[in-house]
């Protein structure tokens, strides 16, 4: 038997938050585990973590940009191939992006196209986390069959206490397990279909 997750495809999209860090854990264990990851960074999640680490552990080129340097627009092609978007850490602007349909950069163009599952982790500072707002949103996307997991309690990079912590990656990652096992990969679904 070949890795656990051997044929499932997940694109891994990290915003400008703090907790950026953490996506890069579970960036290399879905690797290890056999799952072909690709990254999308929002320019903000790319002043916390740089593309090079993420392209080091998932072993392929990180998306960055709506435009490559040819001209051709990827904005939807890995969106056609990933079996799970994982957006780790969703910030408050990427949640409202989100439900509020736009599309202005990679990332939110990435997730508005996707026609696969989307699991969102949520990490931001406790009063914004509680903002009236940003609980409409999440209350609007979990009632369009978006996943959602977190925050949860704890230490906060502004020096607080409260909700608004990203899940630990071996949380998100077990999360991220049960979706995708939940299913049989894309690649061989598609390899089925005459």
């Amino acid at each position: 038997m070949g890795p656990i997750l051997a044929d499932y495809e997940v694109l891994v999209c990290v915003t400008g938050g703090i907790a950026a860090y953490k996506a890069a854990a579970v960036v290399s264990q879905l690797a290890q585990e056999g799952c072909g990851v690709t990254v999308a960074m929002t320019r903000s999640a790319r002043r916390l973590v740089g593309a090079a680490t993420f392209q080091g552990l998932s072993g392929r080129a990180v998306l960055t940009s709506l435009w490559t340097r040819s001209g051709d627009m990827p904005h939807l092609d890995p969106t056609e191939k990933a079996d799970l978007v994982v957006v780790a850490p969703a910030t408050a602007n990427i949640l409202g992006k989100l439900a509020g349909g736009i599309a202005d950069d990679l990332v939110s163009t990435l997730l508005l196209g996707a026609d696969c599952p989307v699991l969102l982790a949520p990490a931001m500072n406790t009063r914004m986390w509680q903002h009236p707002a940003v609980q409409r949103n999440v209350a609007f996307l979990r009632e369009h069959q978006f996943a959602i997991v977190g925050p949860e309690e704890g230490w906060l990079a502004c020096g607080t206490y409260g909700a608004g912590r990203l899940v630990e990656p071996e949380r998100l990652l077990a999360v991220i397990r049960e979706q995708l096992t939940s299913r049989p990969p894309r690649a061989k679904q598609d390899r089925s279909v005459p």
